[in-house]
């Protein structure tokens, strides 16, 4: 299959190519901080990875983004450009579940193991995180537990193999689950282009004036007031392991 892929919902920019030609396939990645750089940087690296491959947008099978969870604007412009994409080369679009593609990533780095429970973890800002947990077995991802925004302290880890995110090095002493195995993982784009066929066989594609973000969040910014809060709450309980 001819796919693209990319995801700007974290704080990392990634996209992927594979393009099938006979029994070989080929894979261009591309990889680099997102943010506000997003806006301006994602369509070019994009036409750069279809040029390098020789692929019109027209020869794609389906163009698949990162749905989210996630940044609120991340997610708008990643479902924003897949539409525009696909739009003009009449490709279907593959919203694609940012937490199962955090899981699929956290599960090639441990050697893609036949069997494995995941709770995947991004960092949703203010104090919080999305979560989502999954197993694989068989060859498939099936939910575990859908999604859910939570503070740190309120993970359960109970039957889960590994955790798996971009959230340890900001709340990992106050997540609970000591014993269980933390990865350091992402929504990367080859991460969804390894679940992509699966979900296409399946049905999940949609016309893309369908395609949509998944927002947990109504809610994308903390009050000024709140912020001081918070910067005052850490303050006290930094005061606090220190004395």
């Amino acid at each position: 299959m001819n796919l693209l892929a990319f995801d700007t919902g974290t704080e990392r920019m990634s996209i992927a190519l594979q393009r099938g030609t006979g029994d070989t396939t080929t894979l261009w990645q591309h990889s680099a901080a997102g943010g506000a750089l997003t806006s301006t940087h994602l369509i070019p690296e994009i036409q750069r990875l279809m040029t390098q491959a020789q692929l019109g947008f027209d020869a794609l099978d389906a163009i698949v983004f990162g749905a989210g969870p996630g940044s609120f604007t991340g997610l708008r412009t990643a479902c924003s450009v897949a539409q525009g994409l696909a739009f003009g080369a009449a490709v279907p679009v593959l919203p694609m579940d940012s937490l199962l593609a955090v899981a699929e990533d956290a599960r090639l780095q441990l050697g893609s193991p036949a069997s494995l429970s995941v709770t995947a973890l991004l960092d949703a800002r203010m104090d919080e995180m999305y979560a989502a947990s999954y197993r694989f077995e068989s060859g498939l991802w099936s939910f575990n537990k859908g999604y859910s925004l939570i503070h740190p302290e309120d993970l359960v880890c109970t039957g889960v193999d590994v955790l798996a995110g971009n959230v340890f090095a900001t709340y990992g002493q106050r997540l609970n689950g000591a014993g269980v195995q933390r990865v350091d993982a992402l929504p990367t784009a080859a991460a969804m282009l390894r679940l992509a066929p699966a979900l296409l066989a399946a049905g999940a594609a949609v016309p893309a004036e369908q395609a949509l973000p998944t927002y947990i969040r109504d809610k994308v910014a903390q009050t000024t007031h709140e912020r001081a809060a918070a910067k005052l709450a850490l303050a006290a309980d930094q005061k606090g392991a220190s004395s």
